[in-house]
């Protein structure tokens, strides 16, 4: 098992024994796995930590270490604007074993890590794999690391070029607070892929040239979620998500609906 993970920039981790106990939050296509509540919070836990962050008009991916004893108190990650082929989703490696793990960094020193390019998509978005590119479909990956809960790290040469999400509806939620503790309904699972689909290349394209099937979707994707009566905070936090798309393409490019 790799004990030395290396990120962009030369700058490295060691892999510890001890993942981040925190529960995931999925806010859109921002996954959080750190414990402020609030954006107040986010500004103070960024303050009180080192490592990556992000900056104005700069979103890298964001792993954030106490400065006593180096460890990873904290990441967030953003799932890329372009989804894979089903073809290219299809050859992600499902080996090895996930081994969970904590990180601690070699120095207290901040870094830059590039966020991920593409989203490869398991059947039925049980599973969102975002990677650094296609590239890495093309060998074995060495280790994957679990630093939180359904939260995984990808490694290749020693390199992280990656991460997932396993059960990503159960994690949705419209604000910085909790998911629901109860199972996501199968409403939701379905409601999330169609959501993904259209906020994601190349279905988004589609969408902003004004196609009549893709704003048919989104149209029909805006009531579905208004109208679902059950997993209102997930139905809630998939509206949050295609909000943008609704107001600016919805009524199409006259302003007037079909």
């Amino acid at each position: 098992m790799t004990t030395k993970l290396k990120f962009d920039g030369g700058w490295s981790a060691t892999v510890t024994d001890e993942p981040l106990g925190l529960v995931p939050r999925l806010l859109g296509t921002f996954l959080i796995v750190s414990p402020y509540a609030d954006r107040v919070e986010r500004e103070k836990f960024l303050a009180d930590t080192f490592g990556s962050q992000d900056l104005l008009w700069d979103l890298p991916d964001v792993f954030r270490f106490a400065p006593d004893d180096r460890r990873l108190v904290g990441a967030e990650f953003r799932i890329p604007e372009v989804s894979a082929s089903a073809e290219d989703s299809a050859r992600l490696p499902v080996t090895p074993e996930v081994r969970p793990g904590g990180l601690r960094a070699d120095e207290v020193k901040h870094f830059r890590h590039e966020m991920c390019t593409v989203l490869c998509r398991a059947p039925g978005d049980a599973v969102l794999t975002c990677l650094r590119d296609l590239d890495v479909l093309d060998e074995p990956l060495e280790a994957r690391v679990g630093i939180a809960p359904d939260v995984t790290l990808l490694v290749q040469h020693g390199t992280v070029v990656g991460w997932s999400l396993t059960y990503p509806a159960r994690y949705l939620t419209a604000t910085y607070a909790a998911p629901s503790p109860d199972p996501p309904s199968p409403a939701t699972r379905q409601l999330l892929s169609e959501c993904l689909d259209l906020v994601t290349q190349p279905v988004i394209f589609d969408v902003e040239d004004g196609e009549p099937a893709a704003l048919s979707r989104l149209r029909a994707l805006d009531e579905a979620l208004r109208s679902q009566r059950e997993d209102r905070h997930r139905a809630d936090a998939l509206l949050a998500l295609i909000s943008n798309l609704v107001e600016d393409y919805a009524d199409g490019p006259t302003g007037q609906k079909p």
